[in-house]
Order: C-alpha cells, then sequence, then structure tokens
C-alpha cells in the first residue's frame, strides 16, 4: 500500500450533535466500537464516525509517519453523536471499558505513544465530564474493584482537541470490512459496578 496522506476534516460537518475524540489504541477498533457496539445501548446517537490521527505538530501526516511513533500524533476515533440520544458522560464511560486506560502507549500487542489512551475535548464541559469520569474510574481501579485492568491506576491523557486528520480510506470502518481483522479491544465487565 503506497503512502497516503491525510487531510484535515470535521466530521460530519453540516449535521446536528457535537464532536467527540478518542484514542484508545489501534483506531479500527476504537471506531468498530463505537459505531457497533455503543450504538446497541444508545441508537441512533451516532452520526458518523472517521479515524485519524490528532495530537501532534505538522499537517497532513501519513500512516507510515504515525506509526513510526515520532510525530506526537496519537490515532483516534473522531465522532459525531447527539447529545439528547446519548450524553457525553456515557460516551466517555464506554470508551473507558473497551480498552486498557492504565497501560500508557500501550494496548495489548500495540505499543508506541500513537497508541496512547487519550480523551480530546471540544470544550470545558466536555473537559469537566471527562476529568469526573476518569476520577471515579481511578478510584474504582485503586480499589481494586476493576480486575481487568493491567495496572493500579488510570494513564488516561484529557487533552484540548487539535486538527482532525483523516485516516485514509482503506482503515475507515475496517474491520467491517475485513471481519476477523485485528483487534484487541474488549468490553470489560463491571467497570463501572
Amino acid at each position: 500500500m503506497a503512502s497516503t496522506v491525510s487531510r484535515a476534516v470535521e466530521v460530519g460537518a453540516g449535521h446536528p450533535g457535537e464532536l467527540a475524540t478518542f484514542g484508545a489504541g489501534c483506531y479500527w477498533g476504537t471506531e468498530h466500537y463505537f459505531r457497533n457496539k455503543f450504538t446497541t445501548r444508545f441508537p441512533d446517537s451516532i452520526v458518523d464516525v472517521r479515524v485519524g490521527f490528532m495530537g501532534g505538530p505538522g499537517t497532513a501526516p501519513s500512516y507510515e509517519d504515525v506509526c513510526s511513533g515520532a510525530t506526537g500524533h496519537v490515532e483516534v476515533a473522531q465522532l459525531r453523536f447527539l447529545p439528547d440520544k446519548a450524553p457525553y458522560e456515557e460516551l466517555v464511560k464506554f470508551f473507558f471499558e473497551f480498552h486498557d486506560p492504565t497501560t500508557a502507549n500501550r494496548q495489548g500487542n500495540d505499543r508506541g505513544t500513537q497508541y496512547a489512551s487519550v480523551i480530546f475535548v471540544h470544550s470545558d464541559a466536555q473537559r469537566a465530564v471527562a476529568e469526573a469520569v476518569k476520577l471515579r474510574l481511578n478510584e474504582r481501579v485503586a480499589a481494586g474493584l476493576v480486575p481487568k485492568f493491567r495496572e493500579a491506576s488510570v494513564s488516561t491523557e484529557i487533552r484540548d482537541a487539535s486538527t482532525f486528520w483523516e485516516a485514509h480510506p482503506e482503515h475507515q470502518r475496517y474491520l467491517e470490512n475485513n471481519p476477523g481483522g485485528y483487534c484487541n479491544h474488549a468490553i470489560r465487565p463491571n467497570v463501572w459496578e
């Protein structure tokens, strides 16, 4: 596959709703879980989901550039959601359920800064929600109530959103187009109970 340069976009531009951006390791699984699993809990809540890159300096990184770990970009899924169908808090809680937020720059076999656990916030209100949910989860993890995580504290970063660089078309809906493709995400039971 030839190197394809990404392009700056705003997911679902022109449609109602708010943006949310999450880095949870490999972006194929992150997209898949929000698009296909989250919407079973909250039908019609997601307008669109796209995978791409965020967080590093510079413009138009290629997938190969980001995979080198030298760009400062994180693989992310950006989505437009309808807060009247699913509050932002539910997105954040779900994000913490399908990946391990206690492992910095690692999700299973995927290692490197491009696989960081990050919530990129688009407003002060999103930041307040993300920080509150992270704090609540960290308390549960520290108390040993969430045994499916590797470490004893949540390392997820909460950062301001920056330009979203959409990945090349072959990586959009990757797991839908490649059933059985690589994904190390899984819903962890009892995260919030």
